[in-house]
């Protein structure tokens, strides 16, 4: 019996680009355990002033070294952990927000517009809060009021873009059918066909 010869270039392979996805690292080691240490101080600091405050101290001063890490790590760090894309990110926030109302989410590796939005905010309420803390317990600043009360408002911003965080990265990681909880404890995004945004 004579062989068929085989046609070129046909293959009987589901086509990489339409259902096979593929994953990517994006968030390095450094930045993960970053994210969830910091995760962990901001609840023990939450639920520690005037019960133990020399816990809630320590971790306020290991915040505040977080900080200075993650700050370092914007300019050190792996591509998607720099800032390099936060000024354009940041620009596109506002029409990006807007079309999420029809669900257009886009797709990006690194930080859509809003996480980066959210980045800034939540960085900088934590930089008020810590440093308005470490001055609460000073001979200079302590009592008072401005300082106590910059300390105690920057302190509940905080948990509220917590809970808008983890809000967002639920909705989207429905509306995108990820799991981007567990990609920032792999480092690894999933990437589909070749439309995707750095």
């Amino acid at each position: 019996m004579k062989a068929v010869p085989e046609e070129r270039g046909v293959s009987d392979r589901t086509p990489a680009n339409r259902l096979v996805s593929r994953t990517v690292a994006v968030w390095d080691l450094p930045l993960r355990l970053w994210h969830w240490v910091l995760a962990i101080s901001v609840v023990i600091a939450w639920f520690t002033p005037t019960v133990h405050d020399g816990v809630h101290r320590i971790v306020g001063y290991a915040v505040i070294g977080l900080l200075a890490f993650r700050l370092l790590w914007g300019f050190m760090g792996s591509r998607y952990s720099r800032f390099r894309m936060l000024g354009v990110r940041l620009r596109a926030a506002p029409n990006y927000l807007w079309n999420l109302r029809r669900g257009m989410t886009g797709r990006y590796i690194g930080l859509n517009p809003a996480g980066s939005l959210m980045l800034v905010a939540l960085l900088a309420s934590l930089a008020v809060s810590t440093i308005t803390g470490a001055m609460s317990v000073t001979v200079t600043f302590f009592g008072v009021w401005w300082v106590e009360d910059t300390h105690h408002y920057s302190s509940d911003a905080v948990i509220v873009l917590v809970v808008l965080h983890v809000l967002g990265v639920l909705v989207m990681g429905i509306l995108q059918r990820e799991n981007l909880i567990r990609a920032m404890f792999t480092g690894r995004k999933r990437i589909r066909g070749h439309s995707q945004s750095s």
